[in-house]
C-alpha cells in the first residue's frame, strides 16, 4: 500500500512537471521562427528572469543589445518581450508602428491599488476609448487651467520663489537639494490637481512626498517581476500589505485629499481645478456605462498625474544642480546668458526661452544625458507587427529603450559626457535632435511634456539667476554616475548655494 501510494506520489509529481513543461512549450512555440527576434535560451517555467539584472536594467540591456543587436527578445516565464534600441528601431515602432504598439500589458502587482475594469487610471490604461477620453481630459483640462498660459507660467514663477526663498535660507551651507526641488515641484501639481500649495514644512506634505518616494520604489526589482509573472502569489494573505506598504498608504492619502475636495465642492461654480474637472463630469456621466468618469477612476488617475507630473521633473532639476557644480564652466555661461536676457531686476519667463540658446541647450542636455526613464513604460503589440525584418507576435511586450536612443554613439557626438554642444549649430543657435526624446514618442509621449519644459526652464532659470551652486569645502567632488530604481536619480550629493546678488 505504501509502495502503492509513494508511486502515485511520484506518478502525479512527474505529470505535473511534464504538464508545466508542455505549458511552457506551448507558449514559446509561436515564436520558433527565423523572424523572431533572437535573444538568450530561456530556462524552462523561469525564462530568463534569472539572467537579467533588475537592479540594473539599463546596463543588463546594454550587454545583451551588444551581443543580439538591436531587436532582441526576452522570455519572462511564459511572457513574451522584445526590447527595442537605437533611434531607427524606436522609432519605427513607437511612431511608424505607432497605432499597433500602444497598448500596455497588464500590470497584476498594482491591482490592489483599485485598478479593474472601471478604473484604468490614463498612464496604464489599455489603449482603447477609455485610455483617449482620460488623455484628452487630462491634456485639455491642464491647458484650460493655463497650461501655455499666463495663469500657470506665474503659479511655476510664484513657485520658484519660495524655493529660491527657502534656499537663500540655507546659503552657504552643505545641503541635498533633492529635498526642496521634490516640494517645489509637488506644488505646481497640487496647484492644478487641488488649486492649493503647501508650505515646505507642512508635516502632511512631508508625509506625501515620502509616500510617493517609497511607491516608486516599490514597483522595481525582481520581486515586483516575479509578482507579475506569477500574479497567484498575490493571493497569498498579507503578502500585498507587505509589499506595497507606501503604495497602500499613498492612495488612502488622495483618498483623503479627492474627498475633502469633493466636500468643498461648489457645483455652481466654475471648476477649481482638475479635480473639480473630474467631479464635473462624473455628474455628467450618470447613467452611462460606457463612460470612464467615476468615482474609482478619480483616484488613479489624481495617482497618475501626481506621480507622473512631480517625480521626474525634480529628479531632472537635481541633476541640473549636480551637473552645475561639476561643470562650472558651463554654469558661468548660463550665469551670463540671464545677465544679459534677463537681468536681476525681474523674474524669467517663457519669453525668455527663445533668446537664450546656451540655457536652452544646458537643460536638454540635462535630459539626454541624466537618462532619467531609460526603459521608457512598457508598451504591447495589439497585432503582429514588423521591425527591423523581425516579426513580433501580437500580444508581445515591448520596451523601447530610451537610453539606448539618448545615448545613441552614431547621432551624438559624445553620448557618455555632458556636452551641451550636442544642441547648438556652429553659429551657436539652438537646434533639436530627432533623438531626443526623454518623453518617449507616438501616441504613448508624456501627456505631461509642456508642464515639464515650463517648469524646467522656469525653475532652473530662477535658481541659476539668484544663485551660484558649488561643491562645499572640504567634500569629494561627487559622482555623475545614476541610482536606478525605476527611475535614474542622481547619487546623493550636497552642494552650496551662494547668492549672486541683490535683486
Amino acid at each position: 500500500m505504501e509502495l502503492l501510494t509513494g508511486y502515485g506520489l511520484g506518478s502525479v509529481a512527474i505529470f505535473t512537471v511534464l504538464f508545466i513543461l508542455l505549458v511552457d512549450l506551448m507558449h514559446r512555440r509561436q515564436r520558433w521562427t527565423s523572424h523572431y527576434p533572437p535573444g538568450p535560451v530561456p530556462l524552462p517555467v523561469l525564462g530568463n528572469l534569472l539572467q537579467v539584472d533588475f537592479n540594473d536594467m539599463p546596463y543588463s540591456l546594454y550587454k545583451l543589445r551588444q551581443r543580439y543587436g538591436d531587436v532582441f527578445s526576452l522570455q519572462m516565464a511564459w511572457r513574451p518581450m522584445v526590447v527595442i534600441n537605437g533611434l531607427k528601431a524606436v522609432r519605427e515602432v513607437l511612431v511608424n508602428c505607432g497605432e499597433d504598439t500602444a497598448d500596455r500589458p497588464p500590470v497584476p502587482a498594482i491591482q490592489h491599488m483599485g485598478y479593474g475594469p472601471k478604473a484604468k487610471g490614463v498612464v496604464l490604461a489599455p489603449y482603447g476609448p477609455e485610455w483617449r477620453e482620460q488623455r484628452r481630459f487630462s491634456v485639455s483640462t491642464m491647458r484650460n487651467f493655463g497650461l501655455g498660459k499666463k495663469s500657470l507660467e506665474q503659479w511655476v514663477t510664484d513657485e520658484a520663489g519660495h524655493l529660491c526663498d527657502a534656499l537663500a535660507e540655507k546659503a552657504g551651507q552643505p545641503l541635498n537639494p533633492s529635498h526642496l526641488l521634490n516640494k517645489a515641484v509637488c506644488n505646481v501639481i497640487t496647484s492644478l490637481i487641488y488649486a492649493r500649495r503647501f508650505e515646505y514644512g507642512d508635516p502632511q506634505f512631508t508625509k506625501l512626498l515620502k509616500m510617493l518616494e517609497e511607491n516608486m520604489g516599490e514597483n522595481t526589482g525582481l520581486f515586483p517581476e516575479v509578482l507579475n509573472t506569477f500574479p497567484i502569489l498575490l493571493r497569498i494573505p498579507g503578502l500585498v500589505d507587505k509589499v506595497f506598504a507606501g503604495q497602500k498608504t499613498f492612495m488612502a492619502m488622495v483618498d483623503n485629499l479627492v474627498n475633502e475636495h469633493r466636500r468643498t465642492r461648489d457645483p455652481a461654480q466654475p471648476p477649481r481645478d482638475l479635480t473639480d474637472a473630474f467631479l464635473a463630469e462624473v455628474e455628467k456621466a450618470k447613467g452611462n456605462p460606457e463612460s470612464s468618469f467615476n468615482d474609482a477612476n478619480l483616484r488613479l488617475v489624481v495617482s497618475d498625474l501626481f506621480g507622473a507630473g512631480m517625480v521626474t521633473s525634480s529628479i531632472t532639476l537635481a541633476w541640473a544642480l549636480l551637473l552645475m557644480i561639476l561643470h562650472p564652466d558651463v554654469q558661468r555661461r548660463v550665469h551670463q546668458e540671464i545677465d544679459e536676457v534677463i537681468g536681476q531686476g525681474r523674474s524669467p519667463e517663457m519669453a525668455d526661452q527663445a533668446r537664450m540658446p546656451y540655457t536652452n541647450a544646458v537643460i536638454h542636455e540635462v535630459q539626454r544625458f541624466a537618462d532619467i526613464v531609460p526603459m521608457n513604460l512598457p508598451h504591447m503589440t495589439s497585432r503582429d507587427i514588423e521591425v527591423q525584418g523581425f516579426l513580433i507576435p501580437k500580444g508581445t511586450t515591448l520596451f523601447p529603450n530610451l537610453s539606448s536612443v539618448l545615448k545613441d554613439e552614431t547621432v551624438w557626438e559624445k553620448p557618455l559626457q555632458f556636452h551641451p554642444e550636442h544642441f547648438l549649430d556652429a553659429q551657436g543657435h539652438f537646434v533639436k535632435h530627432e533623438a531626443f526624446m526623454p518623453f518617449s514618442a507616438g501616441r504613448r509621449a508624456c501627456l505631461g511634456e509642456p508642464l515639464a519644459r515650463m517648469e524646467l526652464f522656469l525653475f532652473f532659470t530662477c535658481l541659476l539667476q539668484r544663485f551660484s551652486f558649488l561643491v562645499p569645502d572640504g567634500q569629494p567632488r561627487p559622482s555623475d554616475h545614476g541610482v536606478f530604481t525605476f527611475l535614474v536619480s542622481p547619487s546623493p550629493y550636497e552642494l552650496c548655494a551662494v547668492t549672486r546678488g541683490h535683486r
